[in-house]
């Protein structure tokens, strides 16, 4: 297209958002030495840039209807065969919907990207195709992927199989409902604050967040960068691992993946946990945000197996965990202003695949339609933007310098224990809120819960939920977390707990 070059007025308005003061012949004198630069937009937009290739056939499948969608959690059905062989031949996999495929409609929860429709598979599609497996569907996930609740999606919520009145947790809602219902065998989520570990727990299914970069975000929208992973949510450890198997590894292009180490996590799972030191964190219990003891009891009680299956247990107290939520807040909440909202889920600064279509139509979408999105995202932008605005990014670059002492307050208790553990989530599924509810009742049931599981997105540790029991006919999930890139000491011990434990009776 050509590109419009900028009138004196636009470059005046300019001027005066940067506090510049300048005269007309200033103006005109910037003006013209723009337009050499402008020559060089216009020769981009005649090049055809690199996409990552789709490799196998299909068709962009359908929205299902309620009879057939009885939980909300598909946002569309299809079916992409993948290769004729591989470890996950025969396995039936929905992706999280905030990860493109191509051809099959996108949302991400919001009405403002409804339109859009990739031209590429992120690169975990393509790594499970590759892997024998057909993909079935794309799963609903909160808007803008910002809840931990399960309401906040704009196809409606997504309903706990165990309860229907209660939520899935979010934002990976859709796929850990359609795991935990049986309907597909394996799911990709996506986790910045908890968002696999959170629905797989409340749904009483397995959710590993790998190791930061294990796995390749490309292809995925993000909300920040050093906070994003994709990752496995599973029916059993057995798939857990060899999922992971399929998709970690390097791919070229996601600056997120630095010095990235993968093994056979298969292998991993022997039954034998007697060499294992497991450290019970006294601050992932007892918040203050939960009164239901039976969860912090529960997780206690399953720490016990372990034990019994000759594993050192032990209590560990590590402090600075109870600072990771305030921690993660300053850098998910300006950092998401800056990169999902002013960024149009780009942003600038990094190398890797930009995906220009889903930028294109994402900001087209937020700018007209700011009013459509959830309220949880209004106030990531009202607040991010309030402490840019007044502080300058103070706050974001202390949230992130702390995450190294956080990290490293994680790293001293993990050279004592092989695996650190604690409850997943400080409550059981809270109920779904009611569509008239108040606008604080939205943001409390999108955000309560996050104690536990945010500290690890901002730590870059892998951590895994394990359910563990029922309470009240709900789930409880048991969090394990381990040492960067030691995801099969992880699988390794959930898979004992999993084969010496009747969690469900």
């Amino acid at each position: 297209m050509k590109i419009k070059p900028p009138t004196l007025d636009d470059i005046e308005i300019i001027a005066e958002q940067y506090g510049l003061e300048l005269s007309v012949e200033d103006l005109e004198s910037f003006q013209g030495l723009m337009t050499g630069t402008l020559a060089s937009y216009e020769r981009i937009d005649e090049l055809v840039e690199p996409k990552p290739p789709v490799k196998y056939p299909r068709t962009p499948g359908y929205r299902p209807e309620p009879a057939e969608n009885p939980l909300n959690a598909w946002y569309y059905k299809c079916a992409i065969t993948g290769a004729r062989g591989g470890k996950l031949k025969g396995r039936t996999v929905v992706v999280k919907d905030n990860v493109c495929v191509a051809g099959v409609p996108m949302m991400n929860g919001t009405a403002v990207l409804e339109s859009y429709t990739p031209d590429i598979d992120a690169t975990v599609v393509t790594r499970l195709l590759d892997a024998g497996a057909e993909i079935v569907g794309k799963s609903v996930c909160e808007s803008l992927c910002f809840s931990g609740g399960s309401h906040t999606s704009d196809t409606g919520p997504v309903r706990n199989p165990h309860n229907r009145a209660h939520s899935t947790g979010g934002s990976s809602s859709g796929s850990a409902a359609l795991v935990a219902s049986g309907e597909v065998d394996l799911a990709i989520g996506g986790d910045q604050g908890g968002s696999i570990r959170m629905p797989a727990s409340w749904c009483g299914v397995y959710g590993l967040k790998p190791t930061h970069g294990l796995v390749p975000y490309t292809g995925a929208f993000p909300i920040e960068l050093t906070l994003d992973h994709l990752g496995p949510i599973t029916s059993n450890v057995s798939d857990c691992a060899v999922m992971l198997e399929a998709i970690a590894g390097d791919d070229g292009m996601d600056p997120r993946q630095r010095n990235v180490r993968t093994e056979r996590y298969s292998k991993a799972l022997t039954g034998d946990v007697s060499d294992l030191r497991i450290g019970i964190v006294s601050e992932g219990f007892g918040w203050a945000n939960s009164s239901e003891a039976d969860v912090d009891e529960a997780v206690r009680n399953a720490a016990g197996v372990f034990g019994k299956l000759g594993a050192s247990v032990e209590e560990v107290s590590i402090p600075m965990h109870l600072d990771g939520i305030h921690i993660w807040n300053a850098i998910a909440i300006e950092g998401a202003a800056a990169l999902m909202i002013k960024g149009n889920s780009m942003g600038t600064n990094w190398e890797g695949y930009y995906n220009t279509g889903l930028l294109d139509v994402f900001a087209r979408g937020r700018l007209t339609r700011p009013n459509d999105l959830s309220e949880t995202t209004k106030l990531v932008m009202l607040m991010g933007q309030y402490m840019e605005d007044n502080y300058h990014g103070r706050y974001y670059a202390k949230g992130q310098n702390l995450s190294r002492k956080l990290r490293n307050a994680y790293d001293a208790a993990l050279r004592n224990y092989d695996v650190l553990l604690m409850p997943t989530l400080p409550m059981k599924a809270t109920k779904i809120p009611p569509h008239d509810c108040s606008r604080e009742e939205v943001v409390a049931r999108g955000l309560e819960m996050l104690n536990n599981t945010a500290p690890f997105d901002a730590s870059s540790h892998p951590a895994m939920t394990v359910p563990c029991a029922m309470s009240d006919g709900l789930p409880v999930g048991m969090m394990l977390i381990g040492r960067h890139f030691d995801e099969s000491t992880l699988l390794r011990a959930a898979h004992a707990f999993e084969q010496n434990s009747n969690w469900n009776s």
